[in-house]
This record gives C-alpha cells, sequence and structure tokens, in this order.
C-alpha cells in the first residue's frame, strides 16, 4: 500500500511537473533563446581572441624569419671581413631564430586546425540559433491566437463579443438620428433647403448696418408722406 502511495505521488509530481510546463513553455523557451544568444556571443569572442592571438603569432613569424635573414647577411659579411669569431655568434643567434621559427610554424599549424573547428562550431550555433529565433517568434503568434480561442481567454472573447455588441448599438442609434433628421426636412423643406444653401455658401447677406437702415427708413417715411 505504501509502494503505491509512493507512485501516486510521484506520477502527481510528474503530471504537476508538466502541467507547469505547458503553462509556462514560452517564457520558458524565451529564457532558453536568451541563455543561447548569450553561449554564443561567447564563442564568437573566443573565435575573435583565437584569430587575434593566430595573427599575433604571424607577426612573431615574420620579425624571425626577418631577424634571421638580416643576422645571415650580416655573418657573411663578417667571414669574408676575417671575423669568423662575429660570424660564430650571429650563427648561434640565427640558430635560435630558426628553431623559434620551426616552433612558430608548428604550432601555428595546431592552432590552424583549432581555430577551423572552432569557426565551424561557431557557424553551426550561429545557424541553429537563427532558426531558434524563428520558430520562437512563430511558437509566440501561435500561442497568442490558441491563448484568444482557448477557455484560457474566455474574458478576451467576451470583451470582443461585447464590443461588437456596442458597435452594432452605436450604429442602430446613427441610423435612427439620420431617420429622425430626414424626416424633419421633410416636414420643413424650406428649412432644410435654407440650411443646405449656408452650407454651401448662398446664406443671408451680411447683416445691415445702422446707416442703411436709416436710409430705408427715410424713404418709407418720404413714400407715406
Amino acid at each position: 500500500m505504501f509502494k503505491l502511495f509512493g507512485i501516486l505521488a510521484r506520477g502527481h509530481a510528474a503530471r504537476a511537473g508538466e502541467e507547469l510546463f505547458d503553462r509556462n513553455a514560452l517564457l520558458i523557451l524565451d529564457q532558453q533563446v536568451r541563455e543561447t544568444r548569450a553561449g554564443l556571443e561567447r564563442g564568437r569572442q573566443a573565435l575573435a581572441v583565437a584569430l587575434a592571438g593566430d595573427r599575433a603569432e604571424a607577426r612573431r613569424l615574420e620579425e624571425a624569419e626577418a631577424r634571421a635573414a638580416g643576422l645571415e647577411g650580416q655573418a657573411v659579411a663578417a667571414l669574408r671581413g676575417g671575423r669568423e669569431d662575429l660570424a660564430a655568434e650571429a650563427a648561434a643567434a640565427i640558430a635560435d631564430l630558426e628553431a623559434e621559427r620551426d616552433a612558430i610554424k608548428a604550432a601555428r599549424a595546431r592552432f590552424s586546425a583549432e581555430i577551423a573547428r572552432i569557426r565551424e562550431t561557431v557557424a553551426d550555433a550561429a545557424r541553429r540559433q537563427a532558426e531558434l529565433e524563428r520558430g520562437r517568434r512563430v511558437a509566440a503568434a501561435n500561442e497568442a491566437v490558441r491563448r484568444l480561442g482557448a477557455g484560457a481567454a474566455r474574458q478576451d472573447a467576451a470583451t470582443l463579443r461585447e464590443a461588437e455588441a456596442t458597435l452594432a448599438r452605436l450604429r442602430a442609434l446613427q441610423a435612427e438620428a439620420a431617420d429622425t433628421e430626414a424626416a424633419l426636412a421633410e416636414a420643413d423643406p424650406g428649412r432644410s433647403v435654407g440650411e443646405r444653401l449656408e452650407r454651401a455658401g448662398f446664406g443671408p447677406g451680411p447683416q445691415r448696418t445702422e446707416g442703411a437702415v436709416m436710409e430705408r427708413l427715410r424713404r418709407r417715411a418720404a413714400e407715406m408722406a
């Protein structure tokens, strides 16, 4: 019995873990994408450091070869001038430089192979990272759509229905107001025509001034005399 309870407890824990993962899958993916992006950036930096080191070794190789060539020319001149002692010192220095040259060449050969491996690894990681981020964008869009139609988004769906009902009611009120205005225009066609003329810029003339009114009154008084 205790064994059965243990199995049930582990089963419930496993199911709870899966449900927790499912509810937060997009959040988990976001964090994983950030971590893999950071890892890729570290890989690129390591590659850049390796390439910089290889270029430094290449410069050391050029310097060693140039110094060996210069000393060799000087040693030959010393031999021709009867200074075999100086030529012997030059020969020892040349031997050291040539040994350094050979060591650098061997190290660069090994380093070149390692750099090629790192470069390939970083390039593959960059391709996979780009694909992962594209997949993350698609997953985020799908998740938004799923939540919109799922039970977890019932409140959003209710809001959409309420907004649609409000829009329909508003359209009905606007149509009713337009019908009322049309009915009033039919009941008083003169007013309707006058309003349309005014809106078209053919309204009544400017207000009369006091002087114009007095002139009109004088004419009327003269006619009545």
